[in-house]
């Protein structure tokens, strides 16, 4: 019995090690730019620094339209996100600060620990309803955003 319990965590421990060593999936959509899951808001995001340094605090601006494209005011957006590689989240509590107008929105306390895959996860919620979107971004040594096709655009 002893044994089956050691041979059960060992087995744990490979499984879990091995998946904070996944390799980046290579069709990564790198997209600052896309639609909700149910397609309630279109979000785009940008950093507002360039580059992003490694474990320094930085701030993002969200735009928030309808599928119309219609601005969206007065929304309320929870961050989440991290690492899915190393299965942590961010070492701080990112949050909207404040409306910038326009259906533009400031998300201050953005902090990357290290390079890599790391995820940006919104909610959203609005008169339209409550929706939720995931971005992709990869961090690299030195700190420097990848981004692909139109997301390397700096202003909306």
């Amino acid at each position: 019995m002893q044994l089956q319990k050691i041979y059960s965590a060992l087995a744990f421990l490979a499984v879990a090690g091995t998946s904070g060593c996944m390799s980046t999936p290579a069709d990564l959509n790198l997209s600052l730019n896309r639609p909700t899951a149910q397609n309630k808001y279109v979000v785009k995001v940008h950093a507002l620094a360039d580059p992003i340094a490694i474990n320094k605090m930085h701030a993002w601006e969200i735009q928030l339209k309808s599928p119309s494209g219609e601005p969206v005011p007065n929304a309320r957006i929870t961050v989440d996100g991290g690492m899915p590689q190393h299965l942590h989240g961010f070492p701080t509590q990112p949050k909207v600060t404040r409306e910038l107008g326009d259906g533009r929105y400031l998300l201050e306390g953005m902090k990357f620990s290290m390079p890599g895959w790391w995820e940006i996860k919104l909610t959203i919620d609005s008169t339209i309803g409550t929706d939720k979107v995931t971005f992709n971004t990869l961090i690299s040594q030195p700190a420097t955003l990848a981004r692909g096709g139109a997301s390397a655009e700096k202003s909306f």
